[in-house]
């Protein structure tokens, strides 16, 4: 606790540094992978193609990733925007299978119905498809986002100031209070942040828990 309390502000510049790394590649994948779940969605060979190529993409090592993305992107080692594409390159891969799924499980007699409505497909798509895909579309960004926050530690092995950083400079000098506030910091923000997905789905929802109390009460 003397640890904690003579470095509350470095560890609270980590774990803002750690939210920002972790969440804003989830908004962004999430952008990305919507319109690619679409396509993979409506067209069979774009299935084939866009599916596989994203779980091959997810096989790729965190820290290999880290290392040579500063040679694609011509930054340095250091540079967060290294850490960023990556985890956005790993969310959309998560996000492209789940986004095309949640789409498919839609029921076509409501496709049927909203077109018989009049609704054109982009209207469709924003007003009916995408609201109900909202459950499955929400499991995959709380595996997503807690994916992320574990992974941004790996950034901590290269220099990259955030809450796994505690790890490597923890080590280096027996500190253990540092590695154990390192690893308690980034387990709670991952179980908030999968509570508030969790909690953000029963809100978008609300039709879930009807049919649950009309089962309830039957």
């Amino acid at each position: 606790m003397n640890w904690v309390s003579e470095h509350i502000s470095d560890i609270l510049a980590y774990t803002g540094a750690h939210l920002l790394l972790s969440l804003l590649p989830v908004v962004i994948g999430l952008v990305i992978s919507i319109p690619l779940g679409w396509v993979a969605n409506r067209w069979r060979v774009a299935r084939a193609i866009l599916v596989p190529a994203a779980g091959l993409l997810y096989t790729i090592p965190s820290l290999v990733l880290l290392v040579v993305l500063p040679a694609i992107l011509s930054t340095q080692i250091l540079d967060p925007l290294n850490v960023i594409v990556a985890l956005t390159l790993y969310t959309v891969a998560l996000l492209v299978r789940v986004v095309a799924d949640s789409l498919a499980a839609v029921p076509p007699p409501v496709i049927a119905a909203a077109n018989a409505m009049g609704y054109r497909p982009f209207r469709r798509f924003v007003g009916v498809e995408l609201p109900l895909a909202v459950p499955v579309l929400i499991a995959g960004l709380r595996v997503a986002t807690v994916s992320n926050i574990s992974l941004v530690s790996v950034a901590g092995l290269i220099g990259v100031k955030q809450l796994g950083y505690l790890f490597p400079d923890g080590y280096s000098l027996e500190n253990y209070p540092e590695i154990i506030t390192g690893l308690v910091l980034i387990i709670l923000l991952a179980l908030l942040f999968d509570g508030a997905w969790l909690l953000a789905g029963r809100r978008l929802t609300p039709w879930t828990r009807a049919g649950s109390t009309v089962e309830v009460a039957k």
